[in-house]
């Protein structure tokens, strides 16, 4: 360990608590307290080498000697009060005090010693106080001025001798003496502002480096927004160098939308002294030289926190929350598909009440007409008739059934196809057979257009007939008396396109996009004149997945609606559905032909 090492870390020992924390305190504090403790123990230790070279000192000289004590007793102050300013102050008065005394016996202004007066308020610059220097310099000046009123009025001690080779001696070591002062002082400054520099530097270092590595974007503006400084962190959000935002840069780039509230936020923090918070959108550059806009949430400040600057500078820093405000939005879009979940359920249970309720009414009055017949006097034609209008409500009830459980087998993902070849056509025109009684009964025309050549199809044939029966069965019951269906099919490169149309009552715009939805139903439940569960569409939509083809619905309100289902010629991978809920499922039973699943149900 070096003797400069050691030599600090004694002066480190004598500092004041308050001064241990702050480099810069410190190192003044240091600067105050080893010169004037060197010096006293210097001067203590030259004394008994003068005592022995010259003998018995004289008073003068003895007050001299004492003198050298008050170096000693500052720096005891400043170590036990922290007090720097006082300490300088005292200093000042301990300078001028001995300089005022010599000169006045000395030959007044006229004395070597008064040149001295000039060290007292350079001293009290390494204060950094102007209180101090300002007291040190009135104190220089009072101490002149009263030098110069004593030697006018006359009232000054007569010097010790009139030799003027010894004046000028001794005019020469004044003036040298207080060069070599000053220029301590001088070197004392040049290091003290050494390390005030180095700490500065340090300090900059490490809000350089927070300001590059940190990933929110600090700023200053005017209150009008113009831009003063940008942190180096938004050439990264905003892909842009940093320079391009300043002035004006960044308020171009917000959206004009959020440009009102960008401006407010920075202007009420301005004027009003308190901090604010905004979010607003910012056009962030891609790597194509377009740009897309992010979400940056700025919280701003006045430059003097608790009250408005002169100028109404701003700091402002900002984060990039697009992430969040995507967070937001999926969280909003969940809430918004729970409540359009709760409300399909609503418009479920009340339409499957209906759906049940009916067929169920039928069974139930119907089997206890034919269990009275020998009130009733029933015939046999008659109870046939009951007979088969049960048996039509049963098969009705079946067929509601049937589609619950298809549906809720395709969002469990058990719902299996079995592809083999078959001819659509036949497939198509059969469909179309089994629906044409129902269109003739409800004044219909039903038109099949289907080429003779059209090729084989590797399918699930029975999910085929699932979706013809399903589009057509749904356009005939949606078509007014007088009207015409449809049904068609072509090839369209390595796609069987499937094309139902009708003339019917159409599909309002805000129902169009929520067309396949389950349990969805065009129009509000208790204002409808069909019944269904809502759940055809949502199955066709879900087979045509599973098939990897397309469905497209288009419609307009009084002019009718048009479905085309695109189906790959050779079926791919079945397409796996992932569960949209935890549905449980039942197996249906597996004897009941398709055909019957599609009967339509007689008025009863």
């Amino acid at each position: 360990m070096s003797i400069t090492s050691i030599i600090r870390d004694c002066l480190d020992a004598l500092l004041h608590p308050s001064a241990r924390y702050d480099a810069l305190t410190r190192a003044r504090h240091r600067a105050f307290i080893a010169p004037r403790l060197i010096g006293s123990l210097a001067a203590f230790a030259a004394f008994p080498v003068y005592l022995a070279m010259q003998g018995a000192p004289s008073a003068p000289e003895v007050a001299a000697f004492a003198w050298l004590v008050a170096p000693i007793l500052l720096a005891w102050f400043l170590s036990r009060t922290g007090r720097y300013e006082g300490a300088h102050v005292l200093s000042s008065l301990a300078l001028a005090g001995p300089v005022m005394m010599v000169a006045m016996f000395t030959g007044g202004i006229e004395s070597f010693a008064a040149i001295w007066l000039v060290v007292v308020p350079l001293e009290a610059a390494l204060s950094a106080s102007r209180r101090v220097v300002t007291f040190a310099v009135g104190l220089a000046l009072s101490c002149a001025t009263i030098l110069i009123a004593l030697g006018h009025f006359g009232w000054l001690p007569a010097p010790v001798g009139d030799d003027p080779a010894l004046h000028g001696m001794m005019m020469g070591f004044g003036v040298a003496s207080a060069t070599l002062y000053a220029a301590g002082l001088a070197f004392g400054a040049e290091s003290l502002a050494r390390t005030s520099v180095s700490l500065l530097n340090v300090e900059e270092d490490r809000y350089r480096l927070l300001a590059r590595h940190m990933s929110d974007v600090v700023s200053r503006h005017r209150r009008n927004g113009a831009v003063q400084f940008i942190s180096p962190a938004a050439e990264a959000v905003l892909r842009t160098p940093a320079s391009d935002l300043l002035g004006h840069g960044l308020f171009d780039r917000v959206h004009v939308a959020d440009r009102p509230a960008y401006l407010t936020a920075l202007a009420d923090s301005a004027h009003g002294g308190e901090c604010r918070s905004v979010e607003f959108r910012l056009r962030r550059d891609d790597r194509e030289g377009a740009g897309d806009f992010i979400w940056v949430e700025m919280r701003c400040r006045p430059l003097e926190q608790g009250a408005a600057t002169a100028d109404g500078e701003v700091v402002a820093v900002m984060r990039d929350v697009t992430e969040r405000k995507m967070q937001e939005q999926a969280l909003q879009e969940a809430r918004a598909a729970a409540e359009r979940a709760d409300a399909s359920k609503s418009r479920f249970l009340a339409t499957m009440s209906h759906e049940l309720r009916t067929p169920l009414n039928a069974v139930i009055g119907f089997s206890e007409m034919i269990v009275q017949e020998e009130l009733l006097l029933l015939d046999a034609a008659r109870r046939k008739e009951y007979a088969q209008l049960i048996h039509d409500s049963g098969q009705h009830l079946l067929s509601v059934v049937n589609g619950i459980l298809d549906m809720s087998k395709m969002e469990s993902g058990t719902f299996e196809l079995a592809p083999e070849p078959f001819a659509p056509r036949a497939a198509l025109v059969n469909c179309c057979n089994l629906l044409a009684l129902k269109a003739r009964e409800n004044g219909i025309d039903l038109v099949t257009r289907a080429s003779d050549d059209l090729p084989e199809m590797n399918s699930d044939p029975r999910a085929f007939k699932q979706i013809v029966l399903n589009l057509v069965s749904n356009a005939i019951k949606f078509t007014e008396r007088d009207g015409t269906v449809t049904v068609s099919a072509v090839v369209e490169g390595a796609r069987l396109v499937l094309r139902v149309c009708d003339t019917g009552v159409g599909i309002a715009a805000e129902d169009l996009k929520r067309i396949g939805d389950p349990f969805f139903q065009a129009g509000k439940t208790y204002q409808r004149r069909q019944e269904g569960t809502g759940l055809g569409l949502s199955i066709v939509k879900s087979l045509v997945a599973m098939h990897g083809g397309q469905m497209d619905v288009q419609s307009r309100i009084g002019e009718g609606t048009t479905v085309a289902v695109a189906l790959p010629l050779v079926s791919a991978p079945p397409v796996v559905i992932e569960p949209a809920s935890n549905v449980a499922t039942l197996t249906p039973p597996r004897s009941m032909p398709i055909e019957q699943r599609h009967q339509v149900k007689r008025s009863a």
